[in-house]
């Protein structure tokens, strides 16, 4: 079993010494002297604990506690205080800080103290992957299958959902592309955020191109108003571009511009507005031979085709049903 990491932070040497000899049989133990050090070690050990003093030279282990818990999964902290400090040690533990312990140390007491902080450390990591795996399960509900293509495709959606990768869906009309592609956003990480799907093949090429970035007042006949886009609308969520072998030359260009540079326009602007969205496109065409025969970006298509899932035929389609649970 992977014994637990603790960093001791403290600018004294003799006391990291000392802390790292007790604990080094039952911990990991790294030790750093200043916020820097301590800081590096966060993002290279992801250390389960942390145990800090208050003072470091020039610096405040308040501001460890700060990166401590700026962490993606924060370990629980410890801060060591000067005896009678007792308005230091409540700032702490607004800070976030799990306990303090007082100056001069018990090791005994202290050791208690990291055990109870390891047991909640653990009690919290149980929690997530429960969550997490809820979260699965529930991503995929709507998703039926028995066929080895089908399983190939819950396979990569549990892989690829987790991170922020473009995704291309391919595959028939009726095959559940759309479906696909909520299983993704619903296993994310983000799924509170917004999913916003767009149908290409439903809009002339300049309402689309207003449709998905936007536009400004009097930017064109009829645009008697500022009209917020879906990709602003999906900021830090989802945008399910379907049916994306239809989209024009122009709105090609466009689009290529937001996979590379995460920012839009909106028609009418030369403004350049920041974008968070994951991009899963559907297409019930081939992108690869609209390619070849130049009616569809190269570059666009490689920008689309981060990761590629091809849709079982009809037969093996994917339907919905909210009373069968997914297929594991």
């Amino acid at each position: 079993m992977k014994m637990p990491v603790l960093l001791i932070v403290d600018d004294e040497k003799p006391t990291r010494d000392a802390l790292r000899m007790g604990f080094q049989d039952d911990y990991e133990v790294y030790t750093a002297a200043n916020l820097s050090q301590a800081s590096a070690l966060l993002q290279e050990e992801s250390p389960d604990l942390v145990l800090t003093d208050l003072r470091l030279g020039g610096e405040s282990g308040m501001d460890v506690l700060k990166a401590a818990a700026s962490l993606p999964h924060p370990p629980q902290s410890i801060m060591m205080t000067a005896y009678g400090s007792v308005d230091a040690a409540v700032a702490a533990m607004k800070e976030g800080a799990y306990d303090f312990v007082t100056k001069p140390l018990n090791l005994d007491a202290v050791e208690l103290v990291l055990k109870r902080a390891l047991h909640t450390r653990n009690l919290e990591t149980a929690n997530q992957e429960l969550t997490t795996r809820i979260q699965a399960d529930s991503g995929l509900q709507k998703l039926l299958g028995r066929s080895a293509a089908m399983e190939h495709v819950f396979s990569i959606i549990r892989q690829v959902a987790p991170s922020k990768t473009t995704v291309l869906i391919e595959g028939e009309s009726g095959t559940g592309k759309e479906l696909v592609a909520q299983a993704i956003h619903s296993l994310s990480g983000r799924p509170e955020n917004k999913f916003v799907a767009v149908n290409c093949a439903a809009l002339s090429p300049q309402l689309l191109e207003s449709e998905l970035f936007g536009h400004e007042k009097g930017s064109f006949t009829g645009a008697g108003q500022r009209r917020i886009g879906r990709f602003e609308q999906a900021d830090g969520g989802t945008i399910f571009l379907d049916e994306i072998g239809e989209i024009d030359a122009g709105t090609q260009v466009r689009l290529l511009r937001v996979l590379s540079e995460r920012t839009i326009e909106r028609v009418g602007s030369n403004a350049s507005i920041p974008v968070n969205v994951r991009v899963i496109a559907a297409t019930n065409k081939s992108l690869k031979k609209l390619v070849q025969e130049g009616k569809f970006r190269e570059d666009l298509y490689f920008r689309l085709n981060v990761v590629h899932i091809q849709m079982p035929p009809s037969g093996n389609a994917v339907k919905t049903s909210p009373c069968l649970p997914p297929p594991f």
